[in-house]
């Protein structure tokens, strides 16, 4: 398994069109791909592949994600994503 923390930096966060964005691109990887937002009371672990559980994370503009990947890809997918949200989604 292969993680990395990012912060999100557009300014609405991960509504439905970088979230969509997010998907698209985590579904060309092999490697189960899971979310998780810090300090999430509820500690929700979203699904990398599924827009409805990426959406469900319910990050912010600031809010810090974990990004982690268990799979042949791993290291590319998460780099590739953490890369993606660094870059503001498109936003």
């Amino acid at each position: 398994m292969y993680c990395k923390s990012t912060k999100v930096v557009n300014a609405t966060g991960l509504h439905a069109r970088p979230a969509a964005d997010f998907v698209k691109v985590s579904k060309k990887f092999d490697s189960k791909i899971t979310v998780t937002r810090e300090n999430d009371p509820k500690n929700v672990k979203a699904n990398g592949k599924s827009l409805i559980s990426i959406l469900a994370l319910c990050a912010t503009k600031d809010s810090v994600i974990h990004i982690a990947a268990e799979g042949a890809d791993e290291v590319e997918a998460v780099e590739t994503l953490a890369a993606l949200v660094d870059s503001g989604l498109g936003e």
